[in-house]
């Protein structure tokens, strides 16, 4: 019992384990409510109001969420024939069972989903840009998340010089390196320092989720309309304004017919829109067009990957009944059935990305 208890406090102190709310918070809505209003039929905003209450009446606080179960220094069963009034009336001893007025009540656990989230945010970011890094920065990068200081803000990440160096320290060829190269180099990786603590380096994980965002969906558009789609595509979400076509023809270096096909092929699936504007007098052009990308494309990307993700899994479902049924082209069914497979986990990793990790 005493190593499943070392064990598990392990798992609250690192927060991967909470204690439940409170099953039954007492709140009393009579105390908040007048007779005139109890006359007064509820608007909406008054029972989220309500219902707000409740929740904060049952939601701990951070002691009380990571309580670690007590240790006892004496064998168990002693601890159990021990008289409670005995224990009450007597100093107790360090690493003694702490009894309170709920000790009969059952405490609850639940694992801490926040806190799995924020680590699979930090790996997520961490493997994403490791193949972009050039040699010899990767353990740095590294290092850095692995010196994560709180994980009380899950959209960033927060690392001490001292706690870098000493993880550094522990990789190969990474005690050589010198101050001047660690903090140079996670400058180059957009990590700041705040003026609050300027030995301590902060990665902003929601910026790099949104580019990661960004580079999926200017993916698709790479891969059904080409390069061309994919440069201008990607050059009006980085505006993120209206651009005029001429100047998308001058950033591109794109041929100006190419430029005006791709613009009409994206315009009509949805993924730019475009307005027609009334040039000033005097410039030479009576009207000219500007091109943004829609607010909307986000939405339409997920809901591809959606209808993709189905059609797959109906793929997978329909050869699966063929393998049952005794095919005779078993091998070739399994191989392609192990494609589409792969296929539809990639379509749920671009899923997570789009939605648990916005939370």
């Amino acid at each position: 019992m005493e190593e499943i208890r070392l064990n598990f406090n392990k798992l609250v102190y690192a927060r991967y384990v909470e204690r439940c709310p409170k099953a039954e918070p007492f709140f009393d809505p009579e105390e908040e409510t007048t007779p005139a209003k109890k006359r007064v039929q509820k608007t909406l905003e008054e029972v989220l109001s309500l219902e707000q209450k409740i929740v904060n009446m049952a939601t701990l606080s951070d002691p009380e969420r990571f309580s670690e179960i007590p240790y006892s220094m004496e064998d168990a069963s002693n601890a159990n024939e021990c008289p409670r009034n005995a224990v009450s009336g007597a100093k107790r001893k360090h690493g003694a069972f702490d009894v309170d007025e709920d000790a009969d009540s059952e405490v609850l656990w639940r694992t801490n989903f926040e806190k799995f989230r924020f680590c699979l945010k930090k790996k997520f970011c961490a493997d994403r840009k490791k193949p972009k890094l050039k040699v010899g920065t990767r353990p740095i990068w590294e290092s850095f998340f692995e010196a994560n200081l709180t994980d009380k803000d899950t959209d960033s990440v927060t690392s001490s010089i001292n706690g870098i160096l000493e993880r550094l320290g522990q990789k190969e060829g990474g005690a050589s390196m010198t101050l001047d190269q660690i903090t140079g180099v996670l400058e180059d990786l957009d990590c700041s320092t705040s003026a609050d603590d300027p030995e301590a380096f902060t990665f902003d994980l929601r910026k790099m989720v949104e580019e990661c965002r960004n580079e999926e969906i200017e993916s698709l558009v790479k891969k059904k309309y080409g390069q061309e789609a994919f440069t201008i595509f990607r050059l009006l979400v980085t505006q993120g304004c209206p651009v005029e076509t001429d100047q998308i023809i001058d950033t591109t270096i794109l041929d100006k017919q190419i430029v005006h096909s791709t613009l009409y092929k994206l315009w009509k699936d949805d993924y730019i829109d475009t307005e027609k504007i009334d040039s000033a007098p005097g410039t030479g052009y009576a009207q000219f067009f500007v091109w943004r990308a829609k607010n909307t494309f986000r939405e339409q990307f997920i809901d591809n990957l959606y209808h993709a993700a189905l059609n797959l899994r109906q793929m997978v479902n329909f050869i699966a009944e063929l393998l049952l049924e005794g095919s005779k082209d078993e091998t070739k069914l399994r191989n392609r059935k192990n494609i589409l497979i792969l296929a539809l986990t990639r379509h749920d990793d671009s899923l997570m990305l789009f939605h648990d990790f916005c939370k």
